[in-house]
């Protein structure tokens, strides 16, 4: 292909991360806007890294990162590989995030990035990296924890809203212009600081921990053998979610038996007694053994007593999962869990990215 005069690079290497397929089309989409400009372009899952491993490169080269937003910043499995990506002066990187966009009647409603952008653009820099495109992307929300996936009407509508933007995007970049797009938000995102190291220490922890599959699994594995991060473990020969789970929903999606159901009732029952029993047993107990004075005079107090909630929660958390694990067995508990998981019915839809992208 006849290779555009104005494009200023030999070589595009994107790595990308996907959980159900909106990042991955993302970076298809970047790629192909660059092999159409004459650009050698290299396609590269970063799923289960072990090493990096960077591929010959020749003249100018451009290195992207694509991957979603996960609770306001890039999914630790990104963030560990751009924080042991080698050094490399003066060498020109871009990052796109997909984060979760829905549509309103004809309205497109934006997602948010937080420090998705933010930080990996900050460890890039030091590194000596020059960042030279940000871009967000409001390609469909698939967190169904929180809402069914939407549907293939409103999918179609987002991608064709999309499409052009990342085309747009990739042309702007390969030509040697900036794109930082995504510093147009940073107030927004500044604010969301708090709630992206909460749920980077605390909130996905407890979401790895919402998963379960019912009596209708019949151990095919499939989740374990496609999880991204090999969070998924046999126990007791059922599927058992680990710490490690980002919550990427791949497991959730891929399903054949839709077997992975998100436990609503059984969270909410979690979050309810550690609010009205475990957390005030815990302050009952520090004023009792004499300690509240020294919390009471601390000015740090309510940030400590948080962080102790915080802990006791999680523990709380992970003790009755496994209990709850153990008694899934029976297939009267299993079917309650299930009847009390929204996930169960089929109103609330799994996601399904378009697998085929122009």
């Amino acid at each position: 292909m006849e290779r555009d005069s104005k494009v200023q690079y030999d070589q595009l290497i994107i790595y990308y991360f996907s959980g159900t397929g909106n990042a991955r089309n993302a970076a298809r989409w970047i790629q192909n806007t660059g092999q159409q400009k004459g650009v050698s372009t290299q396609l590269i899952n970063i799923d289960r890294f072990d090493k990096i491993e960077v591929p010959g490169h020749f003249g100018k080269i451009l290195i992207g990162f694509c991957c979603p937003t996960h609770g306001f910043n890039l999914p630790p499995l990104m963030l560990k590989f751009i924080f042991k990506f080698p050094k490399r002066k003066n060498c020109d990187v871009f990052l796109l995030n997909t984060r979760g966009g829905l549509k309103l009647y004809n309205w497109h409603v934006p997602g948010l990035s937080g420090v998705a952008q933010i930080l990996p653009a900050i460890i890039l820099w030091i590194k000596g990296f020059k960042v030279v495109g940000m871009r967000p992307l409001d390609l469909p929300s698939n967190w169904l924890i929180l809402h069914p996936g939407l549907t293939q009407k409103a999918v179609t509508s987002i991608y064709q809203h999309c499409q052009p933007k990342v085309q747009q995007f990739t042309l702007k970049i390969v030509r040697g212009k900036k794109d930082r797009r995504a510093l147009w938000t940073l107030p927004i995102d500044i604010l969301l600081i708090p709630i992206a190291i909460g749920y980077y220490f605390i909130g996905r922890f407890f979401l790895a921990k919402t998963l379960i599959a019912t009596d209708t699994c019949n151990n095919c594995d499939v989740c374990i053998s496609k999880c991204p991060v090999e969070a998924i473990v046999k126990v007791n020969e059922r599927p058992f979610w680990t710490y490690r789970c980002e919550s990427c929903m791949r497991c959730v999606n891929i399903c054949p038996q839709r077997a992975i159901e998100t436990t609503h009732g059984y969270s909410t029952l979690v979050v309810f007694v550690s609010s009205l029993v475990i957390s005030p047993f815990l302050m009952a107990g520090i004023k009792k053994l004499g300690a509240m004075d020294f919390f009471l005079q601390s000015v740090l107090t309510e940030k400590i007593l948080t962080l102790i909630n915080a802990f006791f929660f999680l523990v709380f958390v992970i003790l009755s999962y496994g209990v709850l694990h153990f008694f899934m067995r029976f297939k009267f508990v299993s079917r309650i869990i299930a009847f009390t998981s929204l996930s169960k019915y089929r109103f609330w839809r799994r996601y399904k990215a378009p697998k085929q992208v122009v």
